[in-house]
């Protein structure tokens, strides 16, 4: 199967992340492809990861330099339903960062280029019968938007909810 692009981002940064001794045993499996979707389990026994994610379809304006723009939902064993966005730039000092999935508005809060909610359950109820997500937040120089499509999401979803019950 050919690595998309999105996947070898994630791939990278998770290698980027864990310790030496960490990627001995352990290394990102492709759990496969939904719609828009990729789904992918990281580690083994309590710390296994598993992650559906997409990236941004659209964002305006256009930033230059700026990074993978991901929409991230990752289960744990302790951990279920955790949301992130990564912006693919550094969030300004207390940004509002909304998602909004039809007339459903999720609020994130940031550290470096990654925004979190304390929503999960809501935002991923919203993703299964949602068609699109859009991310509207304060960025270098004045609003971004990043669009996201949610084709796949629930097949994305079942996969990593399969393989971390």
């Amino acid at each position: 199967m050919a690595m998309s692009c999105p996947m070898k981002h994630l791939i990278l940064a998770l290698v980027l992340l864990a310790p030496a001794s960490a990627l001995a045993d352990r290394a990102p499996t492709s759990l496969g492809t939904f719609g828009d979707w990729t789904a992918a389990t990281y580690g083994s026994g309590a710390a296994k990861a598993c992650y559906a994610f997409t990236t941004a379809q659209t964002s305006t304006p256009s930033l230059a330099k700026r990074g993978a723009v991901m929409l991230t939902v990752t289960q744990r064993k302790a951990d279920r339903d955790e949301v992130t966005l990564a912006a693919g730039f550094d969030y300004p000092a207390k940004p509002v960062v909304t998602l909004t999935v039809g007339a459903t508005a999720i609020d994130f809060y940031t550290s470096g280029q990654t925004a979190f909610t304390t929503s999960g359950a809501q935002a991923v109820a919203a993703f299964r019968t949602g068609d699109k997500a859009v991310a509207k937040t304060v960025g270098p120089s004045g609003y971004v938007l990043d669009t996201f499509s949610l084709s796949g999401f629930s097949g994305a979803y079942g996969a990593i909810t399969k393989a971390c019950p």
